[in-house]
Formats: C-alpha cells, sequence, structure tokens
C-alpha cells in the first residue's frame, strides 16, 4: 500500500467539456492550473489501484480519510457503491457530468481495470452560524434568519411547516456559476398557474454568473424597467413559511441569504412580520403609519417648492409671513434649496452605510445636525425646509422593504421637478402616472395593483389594516388558490 500524487500537468489548454471524452487525460487538462485541484491514486488491500480526483478546496477534507479512502481498503471493489457508506455514491457515465460532481464538492473515483467513474459526495461544510435578521428586526417573534447554505435555508422553512404538500424543485442557473434556485410551494393550495409560470421563467434565464438572488429576480420579473420590485426579499424564514402558506410561492438561491417570494403585491411591501405579532389594533395603526409615511417621504419636500414657488397665496397670512422671514436672505430659488438640501441628505445616508457601523451611526447622527445647522446659518438653506427634509428622512425609513425606500429617492427627485415648473398641478400628475404605473405591471403575470385594481373587497381585510385572526379565514382572493379556506370548518 502507498500512496503517489500525480502532477497534474500545466501544458495543456483547457479544451471545451461537449468536445471531451471521460478520461483521466481529459481531466488533467481540465484541472490545469488549479493549484487546489489533485489526483491520487491509491492500491488496496488486494492489489486493486483507485485513482481519486478532488477539489481540496470544496470538500471535506476531514472525512476524506475516514469516508472514503479506508473503506475502500477493506473492500474487493465489486462495487463501489456498496464499500462506501457514509456518503452519497452515484455512477458517472459523461465528462459534464463529472465535472459538475467535481466543482460541486464530491470525488471522483475512477477503476482503470474496469473503465468505471463513480462521485462520492463530500462537500466542504462551510458555513456560519444561525444569527439575527439585520434587515427586518422586530422586538418580538423568531430571531432565526437565511445563511447562504441553501439547504439549511430549506430545512428551516420545513421545521415550521412540516407537511408533505410543501413541495421544492431543484433548478440551475448560469452557464459559469451553476447556481442552485430551490423553488418552494404547497401542493393543493398554490395555483397551478403561479407554479407553471415560475418554472418556465427559471427554465429560460439564460447569463453566466449569479451571484445574489436580486439577479435571479431581475431575470424572472416581469417588468425589469420599473422602479418596483416585483419579488419580496427576506432572510427571514418565517415570512416565507407565512407566505407559503397563503399560496405563494418562494425561491432559495444559493450563496445568499435572502430568499424571493412571488406573486406580491404593492401593498406586502409595507407589511412586517411584527404585523401579525402585535395586536389587530396595534398593527394596524403602524401599518397605516407606514402608509402616511411612505406619502410625505414623496411630496413634503415638493410641496414645499410648490407653494413657495408657485402658490404661496395659497398660505395662510401667519405662514406665509413666516416662510418670507426664514428666506429673506436666501440666495437660491425655493427648487435649488430643496435639491441642494436633498442631494447633501442622500450622500449623508449613503456614507453612513459604507463607513464601519460605529462611525456610520455617528456620521449619520451628527453629520445631520452639524450640515443642517450650518446650512441655516450660513443662509443655504431656510429652518422651515430642515425641518421638512428631517420629516422626510425619517418617513422614508418606516417602509420596512428596504429596495422601496431605495426608490423613493428617484420618485421624490422626479415630483421636486415637477413641483417646480408646474406646482401643484404637477404632484397631482406624478402621483396619477404612479398609480397608473402600479395598475399596470404585474407580478408572475398576476395584478400588482391588486387588491384594489382588480377590486377583492374581502381581501381589504388584510390591506390597510391587519384584521383580527378570526376574520381572516379565507386565504387572499387575488391569489386564486385552490384551497381557499384557512379553517377546519368550512363554511357552507
Amino acid at each position: 500500500m502507498f500512496w503517489k500524487k500525480l502532477k497534474i500537468g500545466h501544458h495543456f489548454e483547457k479544451p471545451e467539456p461537449q468536445n471531451t471524452v471521460l478520461t483521466i487525460d481529459s481531466f488533467r487538462q481540465i484541472l490545469a492550473n488549479m493549484d487546489d485541484a489533485e489526483i491520487i491514486e491509491r492500491r488496496t488491500n488486494n492489489d486493486q489501484m483507485v485513482m481519486f480526483l478532488y477539489i481540496r478546496t470544496l470538500i471535506d477534507q476531514e472525512r476524506l480519510n475516514e469516508s472514503v479512502i479506508e473503506p475502500l481498503l477493506h473492500c474487493d471493489l465489486e462495487e463501489i457503491n456498496e464499500c462506501i457508506a457514509t456518503a452519497k455514491v452515484s455512477r458517472i457515465v459523461t465528462m459534464e457530468e463529472g465535472q459538475q460532481k467535481l466543482l460541486t464538492g464530491s470525488i471522483l473515483l475512477y477503476e482503470p481495470m474496469k473503465n468505471q467513474w463513480w462521485a462520492a459526495l463530500l462537500p466542504n461544510p462551510l458555513t456560519r452560524a444561525i444569527e439575527t435578521s439585520e434587515t427586518e428586526t422586530i422586538m418580538f417573534g423568531p430571531k432565526d434568519s437565511f445563511s447562504e447554505q441553501i439547504d439549511q435555508n430549506v430545512t428551516m422553512i420545513r421545521r415550521r411547516l412540516p407537511s408533505t404538500s410543501l413541495k421544492s424543485e431543484r433548478f440551475s442557473v448560469g452557464s459559469v456559476s451553476k447556481t442552485e434556485v430551490v423553488m418552494m410551494y404547497m401542493e393543493g393550495v398554490t395555483n397551478p398557474e403561479f407554479i407553471s409560470i415560475a418554472r418556465s421563467k427559471l427554465s429560460t434565464i439564460d447569463f453566466d454568473v449569479f451571484m445574489d438572488s436580486s439577479h435571479v429576480a431581475a431575470f424572472m420579473e416581469d417588468h425589469y424597467h420599473s422602479i418596483f420590485p416585483q419579488f419580496q426579499q427576506s432572510d427571514r424564514p418565517d415570512l416565507c413559511a407565512f407566505s407559503l402558506s397563503m399560496g405563494k410561492i418562494t425561491f432559495l438561491v444559493a450563496n445568499t441569504p435572502f430568499a424571493l417570494t412571488a406573486p406580491i403585491t404593492f401593498f406586502h411591501l409595507f407589511q412586517s412580520p411584527e404585523d401579525y405579532i402585535n395586536r389587530w389594533l396595534v398593527a394596524s395603526f403602524l401599518r397605516l403609519l407606514r402608509y402616511v409615511s411612505y406619502v410625505l417621504s414623496l411630496i413634503l419636500v415638493p410641496i414645499y417648492v410648490a407653494l413657495a414657488t408657485h402658490h404661496y397665496q395659497m398660505l395662510p397670512m401667519q405662514v406665509l409671513f413666516v416662510l418670507l422671514e426664514s428666506r429673506t436672505k436666501l440666495p437660491f430659488t425655493p427648487f435649488w434649496e430643496a435639491f441642494l438640501m436633498l442631494i447633501t441628505l442622500e450622500i449623508i445616508k449613503e456614507a453612513s452605510l459604507r463607513m464601519p457601523t460605529k462611525s456610520g451611526q455617528v456620521l449619520g447622527v451628527i453629520g445631520g445636525i452639524v450640515v443642517g445647522q450650518a446650512s441655516v446659518e450660513a443662509g443655504f438653506a431656510s429652518k422651515i425646509l430642515i425641518v421638512l427634509v428631517g420629516v422626510t428622512a425619517i418617513a422614508s425609513f418606516l417602509v420596512p422593504n428596504y429596495l422601496v425606500t431605495k426608490s423613493n429617492t428617484l420618485l421624490q427627485f422626479a415630483f421636486l421637478f415637477l413641483a417646480n415648473y408646474i406646482g401643484m398641478l404637477g404632484i397631482v400628475f406624478g402621483i396619477i402616472v404612479i398609480l397608473v404605473h402600479l395598475n399596470s405591471i404585474t407580478s408572475l403575470k398576476q395584478p400588482y395593483f391588486a387588491p384594489l385594481a382588480p377590486l377583492y373587497w374581502r381581501d381589504w381585510l388584510d390591506l390597510f389594516i391587519r384584521g383580527p385572526f378570526h376574520w381572516m379565514k379565507e386565504r387572499p382572493e387575488y391569489l386564486h388558490t385552490l384551497q381557499k379556506w384557512r379553517t377546519s370548518q368550512r363554511r357552507k
């Protein structure tokens, strides 16, 4: 018995996978210039030779000897899959299949005498501990969140929905990255049309590399030019499990902790997991507060520009005196004054996000106070505008969905331009355009503005308010689920 490490040549050019034959020489060519790739040959007790091919950074090296090599030493090699019991072993017949197994944490076993290839799955258990969600923090409720390990994420969902109706289908996207995507849905609840559309979209994705779930969403969205997300991103397994039980589809993407949920509506972006933990009256008040805050974050500063530029006669006399006094020595028009302050605010927000955690918090607080106070004293901004910009910044963070918060910036500047050139009529026109746009887009081919358009009155129990659970005995009507009742006692 002896070890012999074969040198992998460096003078070969990598051939195309579809043109290579399943031979040891082909693998030497493919693994050239990969310092973490190894080809090892070993002789067993009965003097039979076995060759091992693996990439050591992708496999569990601690289990390599005890799970694969040692069992083969005491085996007559009639069938390799019978010798290795602690790892999943499968037969390899094509070169493409062998490369795929090799690059996903498997060890390839080659028997020269029988010219047979096998793959023993032994992936590197590289992962991190389950942590609390940082993007969707709540006071009460589950504290676990997804990680980058896709199988671990599937486990967290299945623990919450221990039902054989919970189905999972695995896809591979990206010609280079070979990123795994798991589509989960409740059979007998989810509308089959949604499942068919999702399968079709995943199967027709044609791109080379996918590094995040947002990249997958970009290829699956019906309207990729829209600034409104058509997939809800979340790293909370409890939220995904709840969405699955309602009849939606969840997509888990490998190497990212954020799952995708669809179909969704515009109003789902304002719902928080805490809505279903608080008392329904408290939850309803907080949800209404989010809607009001979202509207204020869009139009509060543009209304100031419209009134100060075109409609000052609409202001009460006392308010007009305060406005005139605060703008007496300002060198800029209301538009440029608001534009510069909003740009400064966005610079501070982005800088605080990119800096280390503790420094970013200090920058966000002190930077806003210092810049605001200095702008007033230097005569670049009025006190009224500073207050309005501060209220706008705080109100924008009440929306639970981060993607909506970032899209607010573009909409806010669009309203600012309309208010400067057309006044209040421009703001009204902008609101109409947004409503028309929301009514025209879809999520997995389903209306994005439901249950307002089309109108489903029953779904209003969980729209602007969160009704009592005793009243919400049916699943959302806009999802067209196969099983609409959520209680065992069906209404006759």
